[in-house]
C-alpha cells in the first residue's frame, strides 16, 4: 500500500513505464479484439452476398460453414475475452452459458454444411474429401464434436471429479479449443482458393476475406494465450 501510494504521489514522467505499456498494449487488444466481431459479421454477410440467391444446394454450404467458424466460434471464444466482448457485465457462469449455447449452434451449422457437400457430391457422383480443403474441413468438424462433447463436461463437475482438477480441466479445454480454431481457420482459408470462391469474388474480396482469417486466428491466439499461458508456466503450487 505503501509503495502505491508513493507511485500515485509521483509525478507521470517519474512514474513506472511498465503500467503505461501495459495500458498501452490493452488499448491495442480491445480495438483488435472490437474489430474482430465487425470482421466476423463482415466475412458472413460476404458469403451470404455471393451465395445468394441460394440457387444451389452447395451455396447453404460455404455460408453455414462460415457462420459456425468465422461467426459462431469466435464469438463464443470471445465472451471471455477482458478487452472486447459483448456482455461485459455478464457474470462467469452467464459467460459459460452464452459460450456453450454459441458453440452448440455453431456445431448445429457445420454438421449441416458436412451434410450438404456430401449430399451434393453424392448427387453429381463426385467422389468425397479429395482435396485439402474437404480433408482439413471433415477433421474441422469431427474435432469440433468431439471437442464440444468433452466440454460438455465441464459442466457437470461430478462426471470428471478425480481425473484432474477443474483448473486444469479449463486450460486443456481452451489449449485444445485454440488448436480447434486454428484448424478451422485454415479450412477457411482453403476454402478461399476453391473454383467456386474464384469464379464468385469480385476483386480484391479475396485479400479482404484472408486477412479477416487472419485477424481472427490472431485475436483468438492472443487471447488464449494471454488467459492461459500465465498460469501454465507457474509452478504447480502456485496455480489458480
Amino acid at each position: 500500500m505503501e509503495e502505491e501510494s508513493a507511485d500515485a504521489a509521483k509525478p507521470d514522467h517519474l512514474k513506472p513505464a511498465s503500467k503505461g505499456k501495459k495500458g498501452c498494449f490493452r488499448r491495442v487488444c480491445s480495438f483488435f479484439s472490437m474489430a474482430a466481431h465487425i470482421l466476423a459479421i463482415s466475412f458472413v454477410s460476404y458469403m451470404i452476398y455471393l451465395a445468394w440467391p441460394f440457387s444451389s444446394l452447395f451455396s447453404w454450404h460455404p455460408v453455414l460453414m462460415s457462420i459456425a467458424f468465422a461467426l459462431l466460434m469466435t464469438e463464443a471464444i470471445l465472451f471471455f475475452s477482458p478487452d472486447s466482448n459483448l456482455v461485459p457485465k455478464a457474470t462467469r457462469k452467464m459467460k459459460v452459458t452464452y459460450h456453450w449455447i454459441t458453440n452448440t449452434t455453431a456445431v448445429l451449422c457445420a454438421l449441416a454444411g458436412l451434410a450438404i457437400i456430401v449430399v451434393n457430391k453424392e448427387r453429381y457422383g463426385k467422389p468425397h474429401f479429395t482435396s485439402w480443403h474437404g480433408l482439413c474441413g471433415i477433421c474441422t468438424v469431427v474435432y469440433t464434436c468431439l471437442q464440444a462433447t468433452a466440454g460438455s463436461t465441464l459442466l457437470y463437475p461430478k462426471l470428471t471429479a478425480g481425473l484432474a482438477k477443474p483448473a486444469d480441466l479449463k486450460l486443456y479445454h481452451a489449449t485444445s479449443g485454440l488448436v480447434l480454431f486454428t484448424l478451422a481457420c485454415t479450412t477457411l482459408t482453403l476454402g478461399l482458393f476453391t473454383n467456386w470462391f474464384w469464379s464468385t469474388a469480385h476483386g480484391t474480396a479475396w485479400y479482404f476475406c484472408i486477412a479477416t482469417v487472419a485477424w481472427l486466428s490472431l485475436v483468438i491466439m492472443n487471447q488464449v494465450t494471454q488467459a492461459y499461458l500465465p498460469k501454465s508456466l507457474k509452478k504447480p503450487s502456485q496455480q489458480y
